[in-house]
């Protein structure tokens, strides 16, 4: 009997290890682990990943790579606790912004019947629309909510542009013979900032003013009116608002273009 190469023994534990990163049983259960941890559980996506700091890096080189795998799923849920555990100690109250919410009307119910192809080509083409009217406005982008989004404004003015204008550039797509229809909120107040990530009262009030509109309308809260410049816009006030998390005295605003 002859020993066998160190090289052929290395190479035969390489595959060996590289088939028990790749398990599938392993990776729902380190997938489900992630959902469980605190923090969020997305993260890998640019928007999570971006930044300076170690964990953001680390993040990065994680989800860099295309291929299912346990090791890198343990290793974005060890960073996911990290940041939440850092980050909370690091939460800083801002400067007044102006928040806004978009989602599809009725996308949960279409996507069922058109399938999940038609479904990401609608969201790609959302996506390639109405992320630039945000940017260029000088706004950002937050995060990606499935069919939705969410971004913030230093300009109350040009937050609700954005909106108008997404609005008004996703009514003109068609897919699968389906043309969408998109809403939007906007609610200004003075947010806690966790990392890339906003939190608190103001945040909870921006997306029930969003759940509140119609397909192709903006709402605004009183405060976002208050800012705008009423030559610019035109504005109604809706009646019997009531959103659960909201304070009562909660008004809001149907807004057009004057």
């Amino acid at each position: 009997m002859t020993d066998e190469a160190p090289g052929g023994r290395r190479s035969r534990l390489g595959q060996a290890l590289r088939e028990v990163d790749r398990r599938e049983s392993l990776l729902r259960t380190a997938r489900f682990v992630r959902r469980l941890a605190p923090g969020d559980s997305e993260m890998g996506d640019p928007l999570s990943t971006a930044g300076r700091l170690p964990s953001h890096r680390l993040a990065r080189a994680l989800a860099g790579s295309p291929e299912p795998s346990v090791l890198r799923e343990l290793g974005l849920t060890a960073v996911q606790v990290w940041q939440a555990f850092t980050g909370s100690r690091h939460a800083t109250e801002t400067a007044g912004i102006t928040i806004l919410f978009t989602d599809l009307v009725g996308f949960s119910t279409w996507a069922l019947e058109a399938g999940d192809d038609a479904a990401l080509r609608l969201l790609r083409e959302v996506g390639r629309v109405t992320e630039p009217e945000i940017t260029r406005r000088g706004g950002r982008v937050v995060k990606r909510l499935g069919d939705g989004l969410m971004a913030v404004f230093a300009d109350p003015g040009a937050g609700v542009d954005a909106a108008v204008e997404a609005c008004a550039r996703v009514a003109e797509l068609e897919i699968s013979g389906h043309r969408p229809s998109l809403r939007a909120g906007l609610h200004a107040g003075t947010p806690r900032k966790l990392g890339h990530d906003y939190l608190g009262v103001d945040v909870n009030v921006a997306a029930r003013v969003a759940d509140a509109a119609a397909g192709g309308q903006v709402l605004i809260s009183a405060p976002v009116r208050d800012a705008l410049d009423p030559e610019r816009f035109e504005v109604r006030r809706k009646r019997w608002f009531r959103a659960k998390g909201t304070p009562r005295d909660l008004e809001i605003f149907s807004v057009e273009p004057a």
